[in-house]
């Protein structure tokens, strides 16, 4: 059974929108904080699943603090979006966290045919509402949306936009293709292009209303890996880079 929706998701695949990830990829990466420069871990993967024997995709993405940072502030976050394997759209996303005393789980359900998207916040219900589903292209969360730039062609000062979900929104971004960048990770050199979302389209929110900027970095090259991401806040930055690749099927 497994095999089948293996071949049934590789089939389909190719005639969807292109994924973030390819089903059996994994990325971890490694996150710095400042001084900490093993403050935590970022590991991404997709596996090949099905619904009512639909194919589906699922790309899951677990983010923890490590080392001191880690003892001094422990931070767990699980994110699950399932995707129809046949149109490559987002049909679910799930998210849970655990910070300290501070805990969240929610849940948004996409319905493309009437244009809205259902946040179900399962703590507390109140904050449960329906929203419309913006023009474009369907949404994503920020890391998969930054990690799906590596399926574009764009050129430096050329732009995209996406819509990218946080929490019960969903923002309206545009990506600018920056420049082109030489960096060196733990698995080597990389010719690269960088590329920022920026919210122009409608005033900001969250945190870009506070002035952060987000950049991820595209290997040049038949892989195409995100090898590094940076978010730049008012009193410090978080670098994640790539440190393990695995492209088994």
């Amino acid at each position: 059974m497994r095999l089948l929706i293996l071949f049934l998701v590789t089939t389909l695949g190719s005639f969807a929108a292109p994924l973030p990830l390819r089903v059996g990829e994994t990325m971890t990466f490694r996150v710095g904080w400042g001084i900490f420069q093993n403050a935590g871990e970022i590991k991404v993967a997709a596996k090949a699943d099905s619904s009512d024997g639909k194919p589906e995709v699922t790309i899951t993405t677990l983010t923890t603090t490590r080392g001191l940072l880690g003892k001094l502030y422990k931070f767990e976050a699980r994110a699950d979006a399932v995707f129809d394997a046949a149109t490559g759209r987002m049909k679910v996303h799930t998210e849970k966290s655990f910070s300290g005393r501070k805990s969240t789980s929610n849940a948004m359900q996409f319905d493309y045919a009437k244009g809205t998207a259902d946040y179900i916040d399962l703590l507390n219900s109140d904050k449960n509402l329906t929203v419309a589903l913006p023009a474009g292209d369907p949404p994503l969360d920020l890391i998969t949306s930054l990690l799906q730039t590596r399926t574009w062609d764009l050129k430096p000062g050329e732009t995209r936009d996406a819509n990218v979900i946080f929490e019960e929104e969903i923002y309206q971004l545009t990506l600018h293709a920056i420049a082109y960048e030489k960096i060196t990770t733990p698995l080597g050199t990389f010719d690269t292009i960088v590329y920022e979302p920026r919210m122009e389209k409608t005033p900001p929110r969250g945190m870009f209303k506070k002035g952060s900027t987000v950049r991820v970095w595209i290997a040049q090259d038949g892989t195409h890996l995100p090898v590094r991401f940076q978010v730049d806040f008012k009193f410090g930055a978080g670098v994640a880079t790539l440190v393990a690749h695995d492209d088994a099927p």
